[in-house]
């Protein structure tokens, strides 16, 4: 069983990974290795092919099972003729509401579309936006509401290391999202909708409220003012800039715990719980679930065996283990029923059936089981790494603890467990995020049962109590807990962070960590230690002297380019600020630059003063070293405080790295004393050049700057790759300046449906008469051009890169209709 499962998910895993689903006509091979399997058990000679046949029987069978199910889940699609019109429909509120700054975001069921011919899937996620004019919508779970909405396709950026939302809306059954528009005939129909689903959501909402209406006066006295995690403003947060609230104000920590409701936890302390390691605590874990239901299983067995008349009915043990699973799958449900949550229930599960059935399970039979019922439930579970991560700590657990012949003491039993932690999730982790918390050892020796035994039964008790205290006393114990916490993550270096390992140095990794969780007694466990070398040792290749690398990010309606050479690197621009707690800078730029290797900037270049181009800025300079940071901001600008060594760019700059040159063209020094040039006019252009190839940043530049480079610098406009002035606006790109530059690429940097309409139909069309391949960041994703002084390539992200799921996008322009609201 152990061996046909592990290769199921091996053929999950590898249809996850394709650019298109398969022709059904292929998965007749499932049945004939199932033929052949069979067969081969017949003869001694046979059963050597046996495993083999069973392997590529469940590989297949894995892999055409989910292909199965991707198809389904693909037809639900909105038709792109419906996105961005108003389409009215009835529907209930799927899951609990989750506040953002400007409103509501929450999954609507659909059950009806009042719009004559037109087309909804049945789950879409939808956003209300409050207005300084209206008064908001009052919206709860499981409540039926008429709404008038317009959606769009799922659709995110595609970078190196990036999240991909558009994998996270298919796994989640949501296939198209948008926003309510304010209409007279928005309206509450039902206030809740007999289902057990939303019952079970209606009360974990119920369950935030109390949290939050009984410990407010708590946080207001901490603090008087109140409370959203947006309320600071700030970007990016560190240990000495979080305030009052955010440091010792844990409700939004409480509510995980009790109903796996994350949102309400500020980004300061999220902060401090990743670079500590404890992060997998503060939301409902399998720990969490597991100790709950042991103490139920404890209660209830004692309880039983009180009677003689009840023992004989029904064994305790059998009592006890149903009333544990039955705890727990209620907890489960509360939390919203995610992968470290199902993985558990279906363990507890198989124990308590194998209790019942009173045979002996063994531990990787328990977990192989709770992994194929993961699995068929939810093909795409594979790729989250909750999953990899969830699955791989209890494995961990089991090869360290299980299958020993004298049980140790428990307290040794717990070291042992916590080093086999530290060290076994080093691989998966530097694969997945890059970083490893070098204190996670220390803080979860106290983190684990403090949270575990001590906040978490005191939580629940608080939500069903009639009286207030334990909350309280959870409260004050998670205090105590972040205390410890900060005080771990004020330290020097507590976070390894580093470049992303080569998959096959992660396998070996994998390897040497067995290695040293070996039994007492196995010779040179010591070994292990050099099979992890490789992660940290080989780093990725640089560009060789006189050579270039330059990415051109897809951060949405902006702007991000990365250049890199063989010892040098520089950002210019940073993207757009998406909220107060996201931008390109956290949730884009730094991991792809962290897994490219770049573990500092010499230089940080801001063209202009727009928040579509300096939005990550902050994150950058406070999360990457930074050499210099050059731009036209003026020199009382907040962002300068932040960079210890800061220019002005100006025309005539020039410096050159590892045999390339870099040269600005624009603005002049004069400029800097006009107040009435526009910013984008005073944007800094910079050239790369190597050899006979290079490449022409133009930020925002509009038609005045183009003559003037026109004038001043046209014997150095011609280049091989332009980042397009303007994103494509209609205010740039004259004539005569796409002439002098004569690009072979011409790359847009837009965002998907932008409200401008960028790029502007006739501007595209400016370029294509003059022969240039047309590069979209929308379309393409992140554009990864390596150039030498004779050869240029470049890589379209999105289709180097390309999965199944991901939205084919149309050339054509948005009508006027469309632009009116696009910007969701």
């Amino acid at each position: 069983m152990r061996y046909a499962v592990l290769f199921f998910a091996l053929g999950v895993w590898l249809l996850q990974q394709q650019a298109v689903l398969p022709n059904p006509v292929w998965s007749g091979l499932t049945l004939l290795f199932a033929i052949a399997w069979m067969l081969s058990r017949n003869t001694l000679v046979q059963r050597k092919v046996s495993p083999v046949l069973l392997a590529a029987f469940a590989c297949t069978f894995g892999f055409f099972y989910a292909a199965f199910f991707a198809q389904q889940r693909l037809s639900d699609a909105l038709p792109a003729e419906w996105q961005g019109k108003d389409i009215q429909v009835i529907g209930v509120v799927g899951k609990l509401p989750i506040q953002h700054e400007r409103g509501l975001r929450f999954v609507f069921d659909v059950e009806q579309v009042l719009t004559p011919n037109a087309i909804v899937p049945p789950h879409i996620l939808l956003a209300s936006y409050d207005g300084a004019r209206e008064e908001p919508l009052d919206i709860h779970a499981g409540e039926r509401w008429r709404f008038t909405v317009r959606l769009k396709q799922p659709h995110g950026s595609s970078n190196p290391h990036d999240f991909d939302f558009e994998a996270w809306m298919l796994e989640n059954k949501l296939r198209a999202n948008g926003y309510i528009r304010r209409a007279q005939d928005n309206s509450r129909l039902d206030a809740l909708v007999k289902s057990p689903d939303y019952y079970i959501q209606s009360l974990r909402e119920k369950v935030r409220d109390h949290i939050q209406k009984t410990l407010n006066p708590l946080a207001n006295q901490l603090h008087p003012l109140q409370i959203s995690p947006a309320a600071s403003g700030k970007k990016i947060f560190d240990s000495a800039e979080m305030s009052v609230v955010e440091k010792n104000n844990y409700i939004g920590v409480l509510t995980a715990l009790a109903i796996g409701d994350q949102a309400g936890i500020p980004a300061a302390q999220w902060q401090v719980f990743t670079r500590t390691g404890v992060n997998h605590l503060m939301s409902i874990s399998g720990l969490h679930i597991t100790m709950l239901s042991g103490l139920a299983f404890a209660a209830s067995y004692w309880l039983w065996r009180r009677s003689a008349r009840l023992t004989r009915a029904l064994p305790a043990r059998k009592v006890a283990a149903l009333i544990g699973l039955l705890v727990a799958l209620g907890y489960a449900l509360l939390a919203g029923y995610g992968v470290p949550a199902q993985r558990t229930v279906y363990m507890l599960a198989t124990i308590a059936t194998v209790l019942w059935l009173s045979r002996t399970v063994a531990p990787s039979q328990i977990l192989a089981a709770a992994l194929l019922v993961v699995l068929l439930l939810d093909p795409w579970a594979v790729l989250s790494p909750g999953f990899w991560l969830s699955f791989g700590a209890v494995a961990l657990i089991f090869y360290v603890t299980a299958h020993r012949l004298r049980p140790p003491h428990w307290l040794v039993t717990y070291g042992r467990v916590q080093w086999a932690m530290s060290i076994g999730l080093i691989p998966p982790l530097l694969a997945m995020f890059q970083q490893v918390s070098l204190v996670s050892p220390i803080a979860n020796v106290f983190a684990i049962p403090l949270v575990s035994f001590v906040v978490v039964p005191l939580t629940l008790l608080g939500t069903v109590l009639p009286f207030d205290w334990p909350l309280w006393l959870a409260h004050q114990a998670m205090g105590v807990c972040g205390n410890l916490l900060k005080w771990l993550n004020d330290l020097p270096e507590v976070v390894w962070t580093q470049h992303a390992p080569p998959t096959w140095s992660i396998a070996i990794g994998m390897f040497g960590v067995l290695w040293m969780l070996l039994p007492r007694g196995f010779p040179a466990r010591w070994l292990g230690l050099i099979a992890l070398l490789p992660m940290f040792l080989v780093l990725p290749a640089v560009p060789p002297e006189g050579s270039l690398r330059l990415v051109i990010f897809d951060v949405g309606q902006g702007l991000a380019v990365a250049a890199q050479t063989h010892d040098h690197a520089l950002l210019y621009d940073a993207g757009p600020n998406f909220n107060s707690e996201a931008n390109s800078g956290n949730r884009i730029l730094i991991p792809a630059l962290r897994g490219m290797g770049i573990a500092r900037l010499d230089g940080l270049i801001l063209s202009h003063d727009d928040n579509d181009h300096t939005g990550g800025a902050l994150s950058i300079l406070q999360g990457l070293p930074v050499g210099w940071l050059s731009s036209s901001l003026a020199t009382n600008h907040p962002l300068l405080q932040h960079a210890s060594n800061t220019q002005r760019c100006m025309d005539g700059q020039t410096w050159e790295w590892d045999g390339v040159h870099f040269e600005v063209l624009h603005p002049t020094a004069e400029s800097y004393a006009e107040e009435k040039i526009r910013d984008n006019n005073r944007s800094c252009v910079l050239k790369i050049s190597t050899g006979k190839n290079s490449v022409l940043l133009a930020a925002d530049i509009e038609k005045d700057s183009e003559w003037r480079l026109l004038k001043q610098h046209e014997e150095e406009l011609p280049a091989t790759i332009l980042v397009v002035p303007h994103h494509g606006s209609k205010t740039s790109s004259v004539n005569a300046f796409v002439a002098a530059v004569q690009p072979r690429y011409a790359v847009f940097t837009v965002g998907y449906r932008n409200r401008f309409g960028h790029p502007k139909e006739e501007i595209v069309e400016r370029y294509r008469a003059m022969g240039s391949e047309l590069l979209r960041s929308d379309k393409d994703g992140a554009i990864v051009v390596e150039m030498d002084t004779q050869n240029v390539s470049v890589e379209r992200y999105r289709k180097s890169h390309a999965r199944y799921w991901q939205q084919a996008i149309d050339d054509a322009p948005l009508n006027e209709k469309d632009l009116a609201s696009s910007a969701w």
